[in-house]
């Protein structure tokens, strides 16, 4: 009776922690441990917005393999995204693996490459080119999925971006982009990062699950 009861408990466990979490701004930190900045509001639909200077926010949480899928949109212009394998380097602060979120038509740093655009492993790789972005002011879905060293993004329902962390083709996007110099850049487990980039921002629906 006791084995069976063992069982049920670790089959309960297993199911939990493959459960999807919906994160809150009670989930997050300013990165030094302090409550989220006042420019990060919460709605009372569960809506996340950056309305003013706020700085980047950090999750209390450390993943490794994960999937995360929100809902989003920006202002004309705007620019943000949601980084994971945060962690924070000596001089360098908080970085990690970008998925780009940002309006292509107008922003100035879209302009510099796909691999700036949205969808982007931003300054690694670069999205599919019909990859179905909506224009600024509507809601994007999107979705990173993370495991054994694979990470893909998605957007509206489609596979933008690919890339395997333990390829040739990974290791010279790194040599090439802003992190080249950056000893143990994503290093496979760390946090997730909402970055404020100076423009207002709505995220919803923001659901992680461990893999």
């Amino acid at each position: 009776m006791k084995f069976v009861l063992l069982l049920s408990l670790i089959f309960a466990a297993a199911v939990s922690a493959a459960d999807p979490v919906t994160l809150t701004l009670a989930d997050f930190t300013d990165g030094e441990g302090k409550p989220v900045p006042a420019g990060w509001v919460q709605e009372s639909d569960g809506t996340i917005t950056r309305v003013a200077k706020a700085g980047n926010i950090i999750s209390k949480q450390e993943y490794d393999s994960f999937e995360v899928e929100w809902d989003w949109k920006l202002d004309a212009g705007g620019n943000s995204g949601i980084k994971y394998w945060v962690n924070k380097f000596d001089k360098k602060g908080w970085l990690g693996v970008e998925y780009q979120m940002i309006d292509d038509e107008k922003h100035a740093d879209a302009k510099k490459g796909d691999n700036h655009s949205t969808a982007s492993i931003y300054d690694i790789i670069g999205p599919v080119a019909d990859k179905g972005v909506k224009s600024a002011g509507e809601w994007n879905h999107s979705k990173i999925i993370v495991k054994d060293g694979k990470i893909e993004h998605w957007l509206n329902g489609k596979l933008a971006a690919k890339a395997d962390t333990k390829s040739e083709e990974w290791k010279a996007g790194i040599a090439k982009s802003k992190f080249k110099d950056v000893a143990g850049f994503a290093p496979g487990k760390g946090k997730l990062m909402l970055t404020d980039h100076g423009d207002p921002v709505w995220w919803k629906n923001i659901r992680v699950k461990a893999l």
